[in-house]
């Protein structure tokens, strides 16, 4: 990396997008969501820019910009070089302030907002460096890999040497590897037929419209008899021997869950996914332990708030598929825990994706966890929605239902400058015409 790159300004945007006019991303827990981010920009007197953001559902978006902004004074004025240097440090600074923290720690609005600035980071990182975040990470020593992660708190579960030792024993075959990505993608599965605000009918175009390639996930929770109905038209249209998961958002207490789930067992999903509380991590072990006889597992993690949640997930067997999301943790290093964490516990990683920049950010990093960590591909698929791609600048391409590896610098982050004006909320256009005509409650 030549020369001292300044970061002189960080900016930060609420963008919003009125899917709940449609119905896109409805389910059991949030049933009109207005797709949105936290949209940051940092400059630095060199020309380069980072890109970086944070998915939220509309309201609130506003409290996640402030407290990016409060944030912001931890990363202007320093230079790349000096954050990345000694990421871990940096890492806790951001997320470890003696005041700060106190809203936190590490969870919540805050660690949104710390998402957003460190996906920011990595995103200039990647791009002075001239490669696409997934090949930066590919291409790094293991070394310098384990020296952006924190490890305090987790070192129960997965020390510093365990990690350095799981990255090493993986540089075998990772060449292959990337040259199998690269060839074939990565494995996708798609939600978006299948929103829980859909009518059979629309349900019916999604399925016809998508390949039989693609594996589905159905929302649930909201009416037991409407499940039923939902799913075993699912199973009928896609056949018996395509894959076929289920997702509740939520919706259910521990029993409740369990009960509801035997019900749908005869359509043979592969799992449910989030069944109860992202923060039960003791109900979700009873979940897991009650429908192994099944043969259904279960998947969560997209709202675990970091690397602690899921160490306790993975410890309690309580999870058969780790969700992670490139948003609601600490960036990608604190992704990189609980990739690394997943591994040892012989846990596969399918991480959530879909909103609004999500699955542009997350194939990245599942590409590194095959190239450089699992080498495995076994019982393992990144979900995948085709909802407001066209507004990113390197938006994700899907080929045989597999993710193509995207090859432009940086962490494909970057916005449209016009996408960005247009749905600023609340002066962009599309916004005051809403509220003009439609009276649209925001």
């Amino acid at each position: 990396m030549a020369g001292a790159t300044t970061i002189v300004q960080l900016r930060v945007s609420d963008v919003r997008f009125p899917t709940s006019l449609e119905q896109h991303g409805s389910d059991a827990m949030h049933t009109e969501p207005d797709y949105s981010v936290a949209y940051v920009v940092i400059e630095t007197d060199g020309g380069h820019e980072g890109y970086g953001l944070t998915f939220t559902l509309g309201k609130g978006t506003e409290v996640v910009v402030c407290a990016v902004e409060a944030l912001s004074a931890f990363v202007v004025g320093r230079t790349l070089q000096e954050i990345v240097g000694d990421f871990r440090a940096f890492y806790r600074l951001l997320t470890s302030d003696g005041q700060m923290r106190w809203i936190g720690p590490e969870k919540g609005v805050i660690q949104l907002a710390t998402a957003a600035v460190l996906n920011a980071v990595w995103d200039l990182w990647a791009r002075v460096e001239g490669k696409p975040l997934w090949k930066l990470l590919v291409d790094m020593e293991p070394r310098k890999l384990v020296s952006c992660i924190d490890f305090r708190y987790i070192t129960d579960a997965l020390t510093e040497e365990e990690a350095l030792d799981i990255l090493v024993k993986a540089q075998e075959g990772k060449c292959q590897r990337e040259e199998e990505m690269l060839r074939d993608g990565y494995p996708a599965y798609t939600t978006s037929c299948a929103w829980i605000g859909y009518s059979d009918q629309q349900l019916k175009e999604e399925i016809t419209a998508v390949s039989g390639v693609w594996t589905r996930n159905v929302k649930v929770g909201a009416d037991l008899q409407d499940d039923v109905r939902r799913c075993r038209l699912v199973r009928q249209m896609i056949g018996p021997d395509n894959t076929l998961m289920i997702d509740a958002n939520q919706r259910w207490d521990v029993q409740e869950a369990i009960t509801w789930v035997s019900h749908l067992a005869e359509f043979k999903p592969l799992w449910i996914e989030e069944p109860t509380s992202p923060d039960d991590i003791l109900g979700h072990a009873v979940i897991s332990k009650a429908l192994a006889p099944l043969g259904i597992g279960v998947a969560t993690g997209e709202q675990c708030h970091n690397r602690v949640m899921f160490k306790q997930l993975l410890q309690a067997s309580a999870l058969q598929f780790v969700q992670i999301d490139s948003c609601r943790l600490g960036s990608v290093n604190e992704n990189l825990a609980v990739i690394l964490m997943a591994c040892k516990f012989h846990v596969p990683v399918c991480p959530h994706a879909g909103g609004v920049g999500l699955c542009e950010l997350v194939r990245h990093l599942i590409l590194f966890d095959y190239i450089s960590v699992s080498a495995s591909l076994q019982n393992r698929m990144c979900e995948y929605v085709d909802h407001l791609h066209e507004h990113f600048k390197s938006p994700v391409v899907i080929r045989n239902a597999c993710y193509v590896p995207p090859k432009d610098p940086g962490y494909s982050t970057e916005m449209r400058e016009e996408s960005v004006r247009r749905y600023q909320y609340p002066q962009g256009e599309v916004w005051q015409t809403l509220q003009a005509t439609r009276g649209h409650r925001t």
